[in-house]
């Protein structure tokens, strides 16, 4: 399993950076986990558009899915996948339309984005979307997927990914501090949690975690290895880990765009 980060800012985009976006493949199949803003651009850098199998969104929240925009313009629009040649392409009766994997909900919601700029059916459209449960267990190409409901701001999903080889990835999505999380991850290969927040929230509802929490999540997981993303450029890098890693237990990886993690 191959794990390229396209994007790892939070809800605003870091300089030149994109929001959640993380390419995840094993041999030629090829998962989009998450489509934040920035996350196309990014997407193009590494693959062919048309090549995405699948994307799985974990949660409702723009930062998360808002590139399926500029990607369902490109699935309908582009020269390439017209019917009848255009601009040098031959044509095709068999356009890309990706599956696309999302929580209950997201159907309307994609049409009232959408419909923003006009047709509010693009996005079901330009992929074959489905709507998953809590408890739903499928798979996508060599990946058997499952997941677990963890406290956000709306409902959200952390997100396991097992390839074939027997490689575990564990995508922890938005959070606040829970135990949920700590037992879907469970000695993990690779936990890919975040680590927004510089201090926790002082009032009101909580829906992210410190660095430190992050770490914490990760020992108490036994997770093989830990990697904290979700955050800003802003945010020191240096104390970001070194808080991570003493609640870690070990030595913590930080999510940078273009980052390739192997499983």
């Amino acid at each position: 399993m191959k794990i390229t980060v396209l994007g790892k800012s939070p809800s605003w985009q870091d300089a030149g950076g994109a929001c959640s976006g993380y390419l995840v493949q094993a041999g030629d199949y090829s998962l989009l986990l998450d489509c934040g803003n920035g996350v196309f651009s990014k997407l193009r850098d590494h693959l062919d558009y048309i090549d995405v199998n699948t994307v799985l969104v974990s949660h409702l929240h723009a930062d998360h899915f808002l590139d399926l925009v500029p990607f369902s313009y490109a699935l309908t629009y582009a020269p390439r996948q017209q019917p009848v040649p255009v601009a040098g392409w031959p044509g095709t009766d068999a356009p890309a339309r990706p599956k696309l994997y999302a929580p209950t909900g997201a159907s309307e919601m994609f049409r009232q984005i959408a419909g923003c700029w006009g047709n509010d059916r693009l996005v079901e459209c330009a992929f074959t979307l489905e709507e998953y449960k809590p408890w739903d267990e499928f798979e996508a190409g060599p990946f058997q997927i499952r997941f677990c409901e963890v406290p956000h701001f709306t409902e959200t999903f952390a997100v396991e990914l097992i390839s074939d080889g027997g490689a575990r990835l564990t995508y922890g999505a938005d959070c606040s501090p829970n135990e949920e999380l700590v037992k879907f991850a469970r000695d993990t290969d690779l936990l890919l949690i975040e680590a927004t927040l510089p201090r926790p929230e002082r009032d009101g509802v909580r829906g992210h975690l410190t660095p430190a929490e992050a770490g914490d999540h990760g020992r108490r997981a036994g997770a093989k290895r830990l990697v904290i993303t979700h955050f800003s450029d802003e945010l020191d890098h240096e104390w970001a880990r070194a808080e991570a890693a003493e609640a870690f237990g070990a030595d913590v990886e930080l999510a940078a765009e273009g980052a390739v993690y192997e499983l």
